[in-house]
């Protein structure tokens, strides 16, 4: 069969596709950069199955399974576009944890020293920081929160094609509607910038770095995602039930849910010895 050349004119088609997809903004500019890596790799070649063979093997070199598989399942999303399927690879196979690690996931214990950090030097950023963790939502899914919704205690966020209904528990709206009051908003995104813009992903992400030698918690367990887990866990520590999950949180599938709620390895560990099957 013919071979694939990757053309400018190709990625501009497959970066409007994407976008007719409604696919987010991140997720275009990942999909863009890494089929845009991929041209560059490949030069004046034109693309078979033999070279994407060997891209996939070089990718399996320099990258974890996991990155490794991103960056393939854009690729495949571009040859897919293009009416080449015969040329999309499968992906690395994963081995499904037990337990997470410590050092990645963040406790209840280091969320609490984050806010209380955050009240005392920036309020919005606390309130950001107990609005994502409470409801699950996805940082970009923070422009959904309202202060119409505060009033009514619940919004309907949209995003990758679902539509699912987030409610706001009684102690977050209250500090919602105070702090819009206090800021002068009276419709709209409670979180804005100076520009009356809602506040986007780096502005959160440059804030909650900010908090973490502070409030002592390693960096890398600082990032907005992470919260979503910890409402995730918590979640599902009370309630044990991870298809009602799978609905707040805005998963088609409960698989990827189960990535939400492994516990930390110290974790795995006093359960095991809770067993008590040593006589």
């Amino acid at each position: 069969m013919k071979k694939l050349n990757i053309t400018e004119d190709l990625l501009n088609k497959f970066a409007s596709e994407l976008e007719n997809q409604e696919k987010s903004a991140a997720t275009r500019t990942k999909y863009m950069r890494d089929a845009r890596r991929f041209a560059e790799w490949t030069g004046e070649s034109g693309v078979d199955k033999a070279l994407m063979l060997e891209y996939k093997a070089e990718l399996g070199c320099e990258y974890s399974p996991r990155s490794a598989n991103s960056m393939l399942a854009s690729l495949n999303s571009l040859f897919r576009f293009a009416g080449r399927d015969d040329l999309r690879v499968k992906q690395f196979r994963l081995q499904r944890e037990a337990y997470c690690s410590e050092n990645s996931e963040l406790t209840r214990e280091e969320y609490a020293r984050l806010v209380a950090v955050a009240e005392r030097r920036d309020e919005r950023c606390a309130l950001m920081l107990q609005t994502i963790c409470c409801t699950g939502i996805r940082i970009s899914e923070l422009r959904y929160i309202t202060v119409e919704a505060a009033r009514r205690g619940e919004t309907t966020v949209s995003c990758k094609g679902k539509t699912r209904k987030i409610f706001i528990v009684s102690a977050l709206r209250d500090k919602l509607l105070r702090f819009a009051a206090k800021q002068g908003t009276k419709y709209g995104p409670v979180f804005i910038t100076q520009n009356g813009l809602p506040i986007d992903r780096s502005n959160v992400w440059r804030r909650m770095k900010r908090l973490c030698k502070e409030a002592c918690v390693p960096p890398q367990k600082v990032f907005p995602h992470n919260l979503r887990h910890l409402f995730a866990r918590v979640f599902y520590e009370n309630e044990r039930d991870i298809a009602a999950l799978a609905d707040i949180l805005g998963h088609s599938s409960v698989n990827t849910t189960r990535i939400y709620i492994i516990t930390t390895g110290i974790e795995h560990k006093r359960k095991m010895e809770n067993m008590n099957l040593i006589t």
